[in-house]
């Protein structure tokens, strides 16, 4: 059987960097590879989950199809990072027990910083916000925990996250 792909699952709260860290990530992995896909969560619901809310049920639905597309793109030798808040712990087992390459990274900043920095301004409106008012299930047994407070840049916390995957394929 062909070998398969890794998934590269960056998560966290709103604001983490996430999508900095995965994207950069992405691209330089995109530079020694050439089957490696980025699904980023608020892409992914432009293309895939445009029906679907905010819902509890609906956040999971959505997050189920997100990995099950992961899967079947890490099944075909494809590398897939994914960057997603992903807050329940359920789907992250369901990705441990059906993924056969599967990589967890949280991306942990303090809520001070968070509130800092409010992108989308997502912790000011304060109503259904994941880690507010919505609960997250922070990742229990993650592969890689990367504290993101703003003392490193992104290019370095990418370059130490990419020597400790090569040390433990090595």
């Amino acid at each position: 059987m062909d070998k398969k792909g890794t998934v590269y699952f960056f998560t966290g709260l709103s604001g983490a960097g996430k999508t900095t860290l995965g994207g950069l990530f992405h691209r330089r992995l995109k530079d020694r590879e050439d089957n490696v896909v980025l699904l980023d969560g608020d892409s992914i619901r432009l293309v895939y989950n445009e029906d679907i809310s905010y819902t509890e049920e609906s956040r999971r639905k959505g997050a189920g199809r997100t990995f099950r597309v992961a899967k079947m793109l890490s099944d075909q030798g494809i590398d897939v990072v994914v960057c997603s808040i992903c807050m329940y712990s359920a789907v992250r087992e369901w990705n441990r027990e059906n993924i056969e390459n599967y990589r967890e990274i949280y991306i942990k900043v303090d809520r001070e910083v968070l509130l800092r920095r409010n992108q989308k301004g997502l912790y000011t409106a304060g109503k259904d916000v994941v880690g507010v008012d919505i609960p997250f299930d922070e990742p229990k047994r993650p592969d890689f925990i990367i504290e993101n407070n703003g003392q490193e840049t992104p290019e370095a916390i990418v370059s130490r996250l990419e020597e400790a995957l090569r040390r433990e394929t090595a």
